[in-house]
Order: structure tokens, then sequence, then C-alpha cells
């Protein structure tokens, strides 16, 4: 079965008329590629062991084939949505997975450090624009008061993945090979990759393909001019850097300090990860609920989110390894997780349908060169520095900023929002914020 993306949309330009099963559909194939896209991403945390031991390679050097991908991503992911948004997404959503797919099985075949971090940042161009593009599709399908629950739910695919990607990859490296963790990884993204054109066809109109776009200098102003993105954008990244340290080193800190074997720290770092999917996911519910008529809200609740992870994540860290730190790195990580969806879900509803694709492009930048890339090599470096135990000690507290950015874009929300729909706020489930 087919499914055109042909929504229509009402004069605010957000809420889509598209059937319910039409529109879940989608969003299940677009949740299986981002469960794919994160599996070969997350995968090398799970190899680390057995990198370190094959290769001798330090600390940075093994944060160096995690953040490469973050970085290649945060570089290559606005050229690539603009082409998504240009010449049609599920086109370039099955080229991506192809590109990714085919990377992740090269990373099997590497042979040295180079090779590896080659094959690594091959990966990460072919995920450069999916996030932005599946984002894209998705909130072209589903109304705007479901937004914060759709994108949190998309992106809480990704910490899902990442937890198949560590758990999956460290089962398959200790009982048949790190090489071929990758191999089977990679495998499973390019089956996605042939099934996804069958089921998903592009359609003409203002969001598929052959759609006329604005000149590019209007295009980055409209993306640049709106301060709720802009503020939005940082903290999203500064969340970013905090989260994902923690998440990408768990394998390793659960070995050093826990003295788990691969294997074991694996599915302890695979816990880790599903319970920052789950807050990921509630996180986007929550905001959607308690935002119906207090539109700040939306980026106020995540500015909580943000401010209560990093302090629990830095109690934890203070403590000696054991039941207490590992039940609070828990509850700082679901809670930490909350803030993506409400995130998308605002720099989606303040930018025009046919440029969506290219703004969230601009948060996944941000993620990326504020986040991902940085983020894993830094604690890195702190680890080889002090260890691993005194880097997590500092990474935390990047989310105390992130809060200050949430709420000063709360204060822009409404106004950047009747931008594009002049009545919102004035209708059911959108009063404004008084």
């Amino acid at each position: 079965m087919e499914l055109p993306l042909r929504p229509a949309a009402d004069k605010g330009g957000n809420d889509p008329k598209v059937p319910r099963a039409r529109a879940w559909l989608a969003f299940a194939l677009v949740i299986g590629l981002m469960l794919s896209d994160f599996m070969s991403r997350q995968v090398i945390s799970a190899v680390f062991p057995f990198l370190k031991d094959e290769w001798s390679l330090s600390d940075a050097q093994l944060g160096s084939l995690a953040s490469v991908v973050a970085l290649v991503v945060g570089v290559m992911t606005f050229p690539v949505s603009l082409l998504a948004d240009r010449f049609g997404r599920v086109r370039g959503v099955v080229a991506m997975a192809i590109v990714w797919g085919l990377a992740t099985i090269g990373c099997g075949l590497a042979h040295d450090f180079t090779t590896m971090f080659i094959a690594r940042a091959l990966v990460g161009l072919g995920e450069a624009g999916y996030g932005s593009a599946g984002g894209a599709i998705l909130t072209s399908l589903f109304p705007a008061r479901l937004h914060a629950t759709v994108m949190g739910s998309f992106l809480a695919a990704a910490l899902f993945g990442s937890v198949l990607g560590v758990v999956a990859g460290g089962l398959i490296a200790e009982g048949l090979g790190w090489r071929m963790a990758f191999v089977t990884v990679g495998a499973g993204g390019l089956l996605l990759a042939v099934v996804f054109p069958f089921a998903i066809r592009e359609a003409p109109g203002p969001v598929g393909a052959g759609a006329p776009l604005p000149p590019l200098r209007t295009i980055v102003r409209d993306l640049f001019r709106l301060r709720a993105a802009n503020f939005t954008y940082l903290a999203s990244g500064l969340n970013m850097f905090a989260q994902v340290s923690v998440l990408t080193w768990a394998p390793s800190y659960l070995n050093r300090y826990y003295g788990l074997d691969p294997a074991g720290a694996a599915l302890g770092a695979g816990l880790l990860l599903m319970v920052a999917g789950v807050g990921m996911a509630l996180g986007g519910v929550l905001v959607d609920r308690l935002s119906t008529d207090r539109p700040r809200r939306r980026l106020f609740i995540p500015a909580i989110y943000s401010a209560a992870s990093s302090i629990v994540l830095l109690s934890a860290f203070s403590l000696p390894p054991g039941p207490l730190q590992f039940a609070l790195i828990v509850c700082g990580l679901l809670v930490g997780a909350g803030y993506a969806g409400p995130a998308g879900a605002v720099v989606a509803d303040v930018h025009d349908r046919a440029i969506r694709a290219t703004a969230l492009a601009t948060l996944a930048l941000a993620n990326n060169l504020i986040g991902l890339a940085p983020g894993p090599w830094v604690t890195g470096l702190l680890a080889d520095a002090r260890g691993l135990d005194a880097a997590f000690r500092v990474v935390p507290l990047t989310g105390l900023l992130a809060a200050l950015f949430f709420v000063a874009a709360s204060r822009h929300y409404e106004s950047d929002r009747r931008r594009l729909a002049p009545d919102f706020g004035d209708g059911a489930g959108g009063g404004r914020h008084r």
C-alpha cells in the first residue's frame, strides 16, 4: 500500500487533514528508519573495549569515532535538508538510508583507526538529513496540538535505536566479533531503505518533489530571525552535550567502575538509553497536555527538565559507584531527555511548512555542533586527563545553561507563532498565556 504525502493544512499552516490510519503508518515507517539510524550511530560505543584492546586506542581517539558522525551530520544536515525540501523527502530518505547502511558495513571492514574514522564519517554523511526530513514528514501529517508528542516519540526512537545498537552490538561482538556487529546493523538499514519507497510515495504540492522554494537568502533570514527558534537551538544543543556524553561513555563507565564485562556493560548502558527514550516520549506528551491553554509552557517545562536533570546527574556522579548512584543516573536521564520533542515542535510550529525540514535541520545542526560532536570528544579528553568519573562530574553543567535559554525562548514563542497564524491562541485548545 502506498501512502501519499499530500496533507491539507488549516489557515495557520499547521493542522493537516490526513486519515488517521495513513498518518500512523507513515509514523511507523519513519520510526523504523530512525531506529536504524541510531543503531548505526551508537553501535560504536558497544565495541569501544574491543577497539581499545585490539588497536591500543586512547579515550580521545575512541571518543572521536563517536564525535565524527555528529560532526559530519552537523556540517551536512543543512545542505542535505535543503535538497530534500527541493527534490522530495521520500527520495532523500531512501538515499540517506542506503548510504548509512553501506557505511556501517564498511566500519566492520576497517583494518585500523584511520579507515574506521573514514567509514564513521560516511555514516554521518548518510544520516545528515534524516532527522529533519523525517520530522518534517511527521509534522506535515499530524496537527500542531500533537507535534510535541509526535516529535518526542520520533526523537525517542533515536534513543531506542541507540539501545538496540549498544545492546545488540555488545552481544554480537561478544559472540561473533566486533566486525559482525557493524555488518548486522548496516544490513538492517539497507533492508528498510528498500521497503520505504514502496509504502510511501512522493506527492506534488507544497511538501512534495519539485516544490518551489524561496531564494536561499530568504530561507536563511527566516531561519534565524525568530528569537524563540534561536534560543531553542542553543538550549537543545547544550542539553544534547550533557545527555550524549553520559550515554556514549556509559558502557565504558560501567566496565571500568562497576567491573562489568563488555556484554554486561552494554546491557547496563542499554537500560540507561531505554530510560532516556521513555523520558523523551513522555516528556513530549506532558508538554502537549500542560501547554494547551498556556503556550509558554511549551518551553518553560523543558527548562525545568534541563535544570532538574543537571542537578540530579551532578549529585549522582559525586557519589561512589553503586545502587544509589545508578538510580540517580536513571532519574537524571529520564527527566533530562524530555526537552527534545518540545524543542522540535517549537521549531516546526514557528516556520512555514515549505522550509520545515530545513528549519529542523538547523535544530539538528545546533544539536550536533554544540552537543553531539564535541560532547563525547571533550569527555574523552577530560577522561584522559582526570579519569572518566571526573569528566562525568563536569559535563552535566551544560544543562543549567540550557534551562536559561529555554526560559528566554518561552518569552517569544507566542509572538513568533502568530506570525504564521494570526489567530493563534484565540481558539479552542490554544488560549493565550496571560
